[in-house]
């Protein structure tokens, strides 16, 4: 949908992604502040896995049936909106090319796929907002995530957002584009591989002199934030949306809860 033709009040379905829901719902609830901040009517409706894993794995039979329900979830929706670009990217970029053979289904998947954002970009690009009411004390640095970055161009957006938190400093570190390591199932097939590359990512972060680092994937977060747990780096990892919301009260990512019970 063009964004000439928003509706003032959009009916946004929010897409929590599995990792959010199991690992960081705080990730979850800071996207609906940000998307109901903006204008947003937000829903969440039933849903399942996007079906990345199993496309991933070649397992096309399992990601179309994955891929069946969520069109079938989330299409009266005016947007679909994730805080993860790995999955809005398997719904935008690879939801088409499941079906392509199926003209009925195609033409569903790819009305969903136009309407599909990752959740940086939607706030900036679609709903046009400049700046967020937020304020964290710190530096942090960003990691461009994989998926993102090439499928759906987010680089500028969380950039532009983070500019206007109250008390943040953003500094960047060298090859900010280069992988984590992850790559969802990647990182289980090609474990020594995987390791590598995070820890030529967290020799990045820890050289930036930021005590925090931000990104857009928890799958990416969790993967950096247990390399720095197991090389002893006190640099705390969040999701940006949780700076942009400020709801920073729970703990960072793999950080133990010091709170008082």
């Amino acid at each position: 949908m063009p964004l000439t033709a928003r509706p003032q009040r959009p009916r946004v379905g929010l897409f929590v992604t599995c990792l959010v829901d199991l690992m960081r719902p705080s990730v979850g609830f800071a996207a609906v502040k940000l998307l109901e901040d903006a204008g947003c009517v937000v829903e969440v409706p039933r849903q399942t896995c996007c079906g990345q894993p199993a496309f991933n794995s070649g397992d096309r039979d399992t990601a179309r049936a994955l891929a069946e329900q969520a069109i079938a979830a989330f299409s009266s929706f005016d947007y679909v909106v994730a805080p993860s670009g790995s999955c809005a990217g398997q719904i935008k970029a690879h939801y088409p090319e499941l079906f392509a053979g199926d003209p009925n289904i195609a033409r569903k998947a790819d009305a969903l796929a136009a309407k599909t954002y990752e959740l940086v970009s939607f706030l900036v690009d679609v709903m046009g907002v400049t700046e967020v009411e937020a304020r964290f004390d710190g530096t942090v640095t960003y990691h461009d995530s994989c998926s993102g970055l090439r499928e759906l161009n987010v680089k500028r957006q969380p950039r532009q957002l983070l500019a206007t938190v109250k008390g943040l400093t953003l500094t960047e570190m060298k090859e900010n584009e280069v992988c984590c390591g992850f790559g969802g199932t990647f990182a289980v097939k090609y474990g020594e591989i995987s390791n590598s590359i995070v820890e030529k990512k967290t020799e990045a972060i820890s050289a930036s002199g930021a005590h925090t680092v931000l990104a857009g994937d928890l799958g990416c977060l969790m993967n950096m934030a247990g390399k720095l747990s197991r090389e002893g780096k006190p640099i705390a990892v969040r999701h940006v949306a949780e700076v942009l919301a400020g709801m920073t009260d729970e703990p960072p990512i793999g950080a133990p809860d010091q709170r008082e019970r």
